[in-house]
């Protein structure tokens, strides 16, 4: 499968200003950013220079004085399909039509039909506004942690920032977690998880953003009973917290938002210390502009009180998410076999 140039999405993401086309959006000059109405490409030379003056400027999008808000990349998104090598179904469905909610599911090679196989929720990174669970990257990845580690795999598709203000991310987020657990009792719409799940052994893994919401859905269900469904643990890499240049972005991101101590940023003591999980593994890598953040949520979380475990990983030598940028690297393979194990423990 042909894959996008993942160095340059790289520089994107952390180093360089926006190159080539861009994506521009439609949207009201309040910072309560409504539903995206119109999407086109165009040249930002063949803007007038007054509609080019410039709003805010951020890592992943700019807005204009006249509301337009102006992407740095477009998300290139594939279907579902079966992996020949490994044995690993995919296929997508609808969670809700109003939000507009969906996900893509992977099984791997069934072994033991008798066998229940673990669930992997995961959330996809992307600094909350671009990306897509869709993105051939992502399918790759996802598609070879649940191959790696025998587990189902519920990949969220949800609504991206700022056209969809947070907190749509963590709502869509949640809304598809608690789908998939309502196939807990064996009659859910989706048969894959009906049939297969081991709901006693469910995780949440989430790469940058997705480390974010992954840590907030925990917290939230650690004050949210969900029936028959067993929450182990939750596996955040290189998560995106508060305390870096890109605060202000999220700020804006979240129009109604509780400033930088906000818990959704910058997770609160009552919150780690409540999380619904016994276990957490939190990867951080070292040239990432994002690790001392990594490493002050893993310190945080094992003073706050939680009576659960914590480890964390840091990755010798490696930049944000780059395991993702080929997985047959040996520092790739390697994070995904520790995820793998992770779910496997008892």
């Amino acid at each position: 499968m042909k894959s996008i140039c993942f160095g340059n999405f790289l520089k994107l993401l952390f180093h360089s200003p926006p190159q080539t086309q861009s994506l521009y959006y439609r949207t009201p000059l309040s910072l309560r950013l409504q539903r995206v109405k119109k999407t086109h490409f165009c040249a930002t030379s063949s803007m007038d220079s007054l509609s080019n003056e410039v709003a805010h400027e951020f890592r992943f999008f700019r807005v204009y004085k006249d509301g337009r808000i102006e992407k740095f990349q477009s998300t290139h998104k594939i279907p579902p399909s079966d992996d020949q090598i490994t044995g690993v179904r995919s296929k997508d469905v609808v969670i809700s039509s109003q939000p507009a909610i969906s996900a893509r599911i992977f099984l791997p090679k069934i072994r033991d039909p008798t066998r229940k196989l673990p669930v992997l929720f995961y959330c996809h990174g992307g600094g909350f506004c671009f990306l897509s669970a869709f993105s051939p990257l992502l399918h790759n990845y996802v598609g070879t942690l649940a191959a790696e580690a025998e587990a189902i795999a519920v990949s969220v598709e949800y609504r991206l920032a700022p056209e969809h203000p947070i907190p749509a991310c963590y709502e869509d987020s949640w809304a598809a977690f608690r789908w998939v657990a309502s196939h807990a009792n064996r009659n859910g719409p989706e048969q894959w998880l009906n049939d297969h799940a081991d709901f006693q052994r469910v995780f949440l893994v989430g790469d940058s953003a997705g480390g974010n919401i992954s840590h907030n859905m925990a917290a939230r269900a650690g004050s949210t009973q969900i029936p028959n469904v067993k929450l182990v643990g939750a596996v955040l890499v290189h998560p995106y917290f508060g305390g870096t240049d890109d605060d202000k972005m999220w700020l804006y991101m979240c129009p109604e938002n509780g400033g930088l101590d906000d818990p959704r940023l910058k997770p609160a003591a009552e919150d780690l210390a409540r999380l619904g999980c016994e276990r957490v593994l939190v990867f951080v890598g070292e040239k990432d502009h994002l690790r001392e953040v990594g490493w002050r949520y893993y310190e945080e979380l094992k003073k706050s009180g939680w009576g659960g475990s914590v480890e964390i990983v840091e990755n010798e030598g490696e930049d944000h998410c780059f395991h993702v940028e080929d997985l047959k690297q040996e520092k790739a393979v390697a994070l995904v076999k520790r995820i793998a194990s992770f779910t496997m423990e008892e």
